[in-house]
């Protein structure tokens, strides 16, 4: 709720500053503002966790419009835009989440940090290809450029693809690559799809709880088969991500043009 007022989806455009947001034409009105209840909920759930703190009315703002959208460079779409049978998902050629109408809810952790990985590419790592992740360059050791903030994610990263002392598979992705491998796939091994799920489970554990945001990391099917981080992974994973997400929401937060990230 925004002030007693339901949010609909052109105020979540304006206060996250979204570069666009599309409805599918059979979305009808009540689906409309159901929706957008939700998914404004969930935005500003997922600001308060990544800043690791409660923050004053103006600096959330700003940190929605900077964090959330990826500094205006994400779309949202609802109930179109979607894949037969997949319910969320990203396009790193449109630079948008899309949501299907009758999607389940849990959705937005995974497909955002997807967002993010996408986004955070060009900023980690030189001459980053388009429709490159983050994960997946770190991973080939592609052209890392210097920065604090982009060591901690590497942090991040290593937690999540690499065992304690950084010479083996994590558990995680063991777990991963043996699931792909009964299904003659390659999906869950993917750097892209191990880290959105890993941010998944670190978005679960914290205080803040919204199912709508996330959901199923601990006792899914898929968190049986060990597709999801458990035990000391997990709350290695967790301090990680909160170390880095804490520090880049205070850089936005006090950044000038000389310094952004």
């Amino acid at each position: 709720m925004l002030g007693g007022v339901i949010p609909d989806f052109l105020t979540i455009r304006q206060l996250f500053d979204f570069r666009g947001v599309e409805i599918g034409r059979w979305v009808k009105h009540s689906e409309q503002e159901y929706a957008a209840a939700c998914f404004y909920d969930a935005l500003c759930d997922l600001t308060q966790i990544l800043a690791g703190q409660s923050l004053p009315t103006a600096k959330t703002l700003r940190l929605r419009r900077e964090l959330i959208s990826l500094r205006g460079t994400l779309a949202l779409q609802y109930g179109r835009g979607g894949r037969p049978g997949v319910s969320a998902h990203y396009s790193p050629l449109q630079r948008s989440f899309a949501l299907a109408k009758n999607a389940g809810p849990g959705s937005i952790a995974h497909e955002w940090f997807h967002a993010f990985d996408h986004y955070m590419a060009a900023k980690a790592f030189s001459a980053a290809p388009r429709m490159s992740f983050a994960s997946s360059l770190w991973l080939q050791n592609t052209n890392a450029i210097e920065h604090p903030l982009n060591s901690m994610l590497g942090d991040c990263y290593q937690a999540i693809m690499l065992s304690a002392d950084g010479n083996h598979p994590s558990p995680l992705f063991v777990a991963s690559a043996a699931q792909d491998k009964a299904l003659n796939i390659h999906y869950y091994s993917q750097p892209e799809e191990l880290c959105a799920r890993a941010f998944e489970a670190f978005i679960q554990d914290a205080a803040i709880k919204n199912a709508f945001l996330v959901k199923g990391s601990k006792e899914s099917a898929e968190a049986q088969l060990g597709l999801y981080p458990q035990g000391e992974q997990r709350l290695t994973i967790n301090r990680a991500f909160s170390r880095y997400f804490s520090a880049l929401s205070q850089a936005l937060l006090n950044q000038s043009p000389v310094n952004a990230h």
